[in-house]
């Protein structure tokens, strides 16, 4: 038995202006599970927004109070950022990833969202010819989102079908036009929890020096892969990277999820010093600057979305990643619930009739964390969301996301302790229903 009849999910979607739950965006499900829950008091599985679910980290919040304090709030912050986090961020990727990038290179944007908007248009923009973003998919759609809005053309492609070695044929067969500015993936991957192994790396480094296109790596789940130990600073195993493999890079560094810190929109750009340093004559007959791309990117392109980060916010970015140097914030443990969380509604519901969609890296199971994908025998993700719906449980589609499989993306951030035998209960439902 449904716990929403068709007719209230019905009257939720006319009312918050969905136009069709099957292709619906993460805000147009939120709406609609707000608006239900609301309605009728029954709480919600809510597995649609990857927002934190864990309080904001205190060392940052008592860095931007002593910064406040110190009078910061009444100056304009500089573009390329304050000193103390640009040489934190230097540190930080050293200790993590194992990859020297200068304080230089290290450039903080409003979220990695505006890191990724400032990207795209630095990345197509540098060589004529050269203007599409290729997507490894599934991935985060408000990128594509971005694209619309810049009006770039993309390319895409569903890497579920070409783990490993057959990674490199299809790369070939996307980027031999010679047209790829960018390329864009995160890892581990927002939805499906994939990670990229370091031989599929390697790859795409190869090709992205191959084609003189920048690989945009967002790792906005920073040390998230729970199957190995990243905790420990300047001792392996360090974050795979494809750093480690051309210099063609952006890597994209937020504070959201490893700090719990979304609210206070903070990330980092790290631009290769190599990239960063490289003068194309395009960008500055377009911006009538050097046409350097880390200079130009900084001032002539984020300045203007942006006009620079929340100065506060910088020093409390800074302390968090000093601290997490020295050893004296261990942000993986901090952030290891979502693993728990993840083990918990996977079992509940592959006990019930469902099954995990991406389940493999290349050699392993893939982990648990913030993401999880789940399909429903034969059922597309559109018809997945929208009967999980009646059920009390909001998720997206994989379609949304740019993948080719059946089934949906669940976040474990917002799921509570209480709301387990709930779960268990409706799934249960579900099952004997279906």
């Amino acid at each position: 038995m449904k716990i929403f009849s068709e007719e209230l999910v019905e009257e939720a979607r006319v009312k918050n202006h969905v136009a069709d739950l099957s292709t619906a965006t993460i805000g147009e499900v939120l709406l609609v599970a707000q608006y239900l829950e609301q309605k009728t008091g029954i709480p919600f599985i809510r597995m649609d927004q990857g927002s934190p679910g864990l309080p904001a980290n205190r060392y940052g919040i008592e860095a931007e109070k002593r910064a406040l304090d110190a009078g910061v709030g009444s100056q304009y912050p500089a573009a390329a950022g304050i000193p103390e986090l640009k040489e934190a961020a230097h540190e930080f990727i050293k200790a993590f990833i194992n990859v020297e990038v200068s304080a230089r290179s290290c450039v903080p944007t409003t979220g990695s969202v505006a890191g990724s908007f400032g990207s795209f248009i630095a990345c197509t923009q540098r060589i004529p010819g050269k203007d599409k973003v290729l997507f490894i998919d599934p991935g985060f759609p408000i990128q594509k989102s971005q694209l619309r809005i810049l009006g770039i053309e993309w390319k895409e492609f569903d890497i579920y079908a070409y783990r490993g070695e057959k990674l490199r044929a299809k790369l070939e067969e996307e980027m031999k036009d010679g047209d790829i500015a960018a390329i864009v993936y995160s890892n581990p991957n927002n939805p499906a929890w994939i990670c990229l192994e370091d031989s599929e790396l390697q790859v795409i480094g190869e090709l992205a020096t191959k084609y003189d296109a920048v690989v945009m790596e967002d790792l906005a789940y920073f040390c998230m892969d729970y199957r190995k130990d990243l905790s420990h600073p300047y001792q392996p195993p360090y974050v795979p990277t494809v750093a480690n493999y051309t210099d063609n890079y952006i890597l994209m560094l937020s504070s959201s999820k490893i700090f719990s810190y979304a609210g206070q929109r903070m990330a980092l750009v790290a631009i290769s010093d190599k990239l960063f340093n490289r003068h194309y004559p395009a960008l500055a007959e377009r911006y009538h600057d050097s046409g350097v791309f880390g200079p130009t990117m900084i001032a002539s392109i984020l300045y203007m979305i942006t006009s620079g980060c929340t100065a506060t916010t910088q020093y409390g970015y800074a302390e968090m990643l000093r601290l997490s140097c020295e050893g004296k914030i261990n942000f993986v443990e901090d952030t290891r619930e979502y693993e728990r969380r993840a083990a918990k509604m996977k079992k509940i519901f592959t006990d019930n009739g469902f099954h995990v969609v991406y389940d493999h890296d290349v050699t392993q199971q893939v982990g648990d964390g913030f993401f999880f994908t789940i399909g429903y025998k034969d059922m597309s993700g559109g018809e997945l969301l929208k009967e999980l719906l009646f059920y009390g449980v909001s998720c997206i589609s994989l379609s949304t996301t740019g993948s080719l499989q059946n089934g949906v993306r669940g976040c474990t951030s917002r799921m509570r302790d209480e709301l387990y035998p709930v779960m268990e209960e409706r799934m249960k439902q579900f099952d004997l229903d279906h």
